[in-house]
């Protein structure tokens, strides 16, 4: 979810000309919101945070009517809960919107073959290909617009340009429920007074670099020497950007999405102490991430962990594997050493971990010993006793009953991350 209102909206009309573009960006408008409403219409016009009724969650999503009071995405729910008091909390119902992102996803495969999704609510489509049977690439945007509508019952904007990085920049500025073209030859122009946080890919600390040395425009980018932009974001990003300000963007549609990671969180109810504790639940969480590579037949180069203390402060750390792989035990243990390497010793928040580097299970083969053998059959039989009885009913025997270091029953909030 972005974090626009809907505020300095811009739109092109159906006729606008489309020369050179080729590429779509369709993006729904707040999805899980608009979701949560086609499934109870006396939501219709009201403030919405999608997240748990307590203020240690955090905001999956929002409508249009709590984002104008400045709520977004990953915001604590007692903080959006402070700058909009009379926002209606809905829990997520996830299941509900992979369930529409499919019906959504069939509209586009119906268009072009060439269908590259970004996550539930997002995709890229390459139309060059499917003119003489649809028209134009602004004609086969506002088709779409139109279907989404009328089959599905919520909205979309598009952006339609001739790369992928415009379409998606012209998609966020259309919202909600627009459509903007930026023909081929329009692009500079079009790029040119942009900001540069508004780039597919500047995080908030590269744009205060790139802004600390009054690089604030994407024409900035542009007259900025090679020199200066490394000094700011590094020599990888700093070309990538002046690139991108130029209107240069190979990328192609990519219909085959990889899987790049999978992972799990937990923010805790009260903010944990205990060490003990905490390296249980990293491997209680490297079992959680260790099922889903293997249901999905992946295995990880490389896990990861996110820490995040009392203040807020947070710390990610990674470690390359010897060996990739799709055991618990064996990427609990990297994230509980990962931890252990943390000299901070502060209350902790949340607790993340993350398999990341994946690569097809069993691609490199095993060894002549393969340390990981016992873990393997044991976790191989937990799977199909979870196959059989449900996840509720297997658990290792140190999850049991788990205290949060104070004598209390802990109940933490768990987020799959895709």
């Amino acid at each position: 979810m972005g974090h626009g209102d809907g505020r300095g909206q811009i739109t092109s009309a159906t006729d606008a000309d489309d020369t050179g573009t080729r590429i779509l960006h369709v993006d729904m408008d707040a999805f899980y919101a608009a979701v949560e409403v086609l499934d109870d219409p006396s939501l219709r016009g009201l403030p919405l945070i999608i997240g748990a009724p307590d203020g240690r969650s955090v905001v999956s999503s929002a409508s249009y009517e709590a984002r104008r009071y400045g709520v977004h995405a990953a915001m604590p729910v007692a903080q959006a809960l402070r700058l909009c008091p009379s926002a209606r909390i809905v829990l997520p119902h996830f299941h509900r919107y992979q369930e529409v992102s499919r019906q959504v996803m069939a509209i586009f495969e119906s268009f072009t073959p060439l269908v590259e999704p970004l996550s539930v609510d997002e995709a890229f489509l390459d139309v060059q290909g499917v003119r003489r049977l649809w028209g134009s690439p602004a004609r086969i945007a506002g088709l779409i617009r139109e279907r989404v509508l009328d089959e599905v019952g919520i909205t979309c904007s598009v952006g339609v340009a001739a790369t992928k990085h415009v379409a998606k920049m012209a998609s966020t500025i259309a919202k909600p429920d627009g459509m903007l073209v930026v023909s081929a030859a329009d692009t500079l122009d079009f790029l040119a007074s942009r900001p540069v946080r508004a780039m597919w890919g500047v995080g908030p600390k590269a744009a205060e670099a790139l802004e600390a040395r009054g690089i604030r425009t994407i024409k900035d980018i542009r007259e900025s020497s090679p020199e200066m932009l490394e000094r700011a974001v590094g020599p990888a990003l700093s070309g990538r950007l002046a690139q991108l300000a130029r209107g240069e963007d190979p990328r192609e549609v990519e219909t085959e999405r990889i899987e790049k990671s999978i992972g799990h969180e937990e923010t805790f109810d009260q903010d944990i102490l205990d060490r003990q504790f905490l390296r249980a639940e990293l491997l209680r969480l490297g079992d959680r991430v260790a099922a889903r590579l293997r249901r999905a037949e992946w295995e990880a180069a490389t896990v990861s962990i996110k820490v995040r203390f009392d203040d807020f402060r947070t710390l990610n750390r990674s470690q390359t594997l010897s060996e990739p792989s799709a055991v618990g035990q064996r990427i609990g243990e990297a994230a509980q050493t990962l931890f252990e390497q943390i000299e901070r010793r502060d209350p902790v928040r949340l607790l993340g971990v993350r398999a990341e580097n994946l690569r097809p299970a069993g691609g490199g083969g095993l060894g002549l010993w393969d340390d990981d053998e016992d873990w393997r059959k044991v976790e191989g039989a937990v799977d199909e006793a979870v196959a059989r009885f449900g996840t509720a009913t297997i658990s290792r025997a140190r999850h049991i009953g788990r205290g949060d270091g104070r004598g209390a029953a802990q109940h933490p909030k768990a987020h799959g991350i895709d």
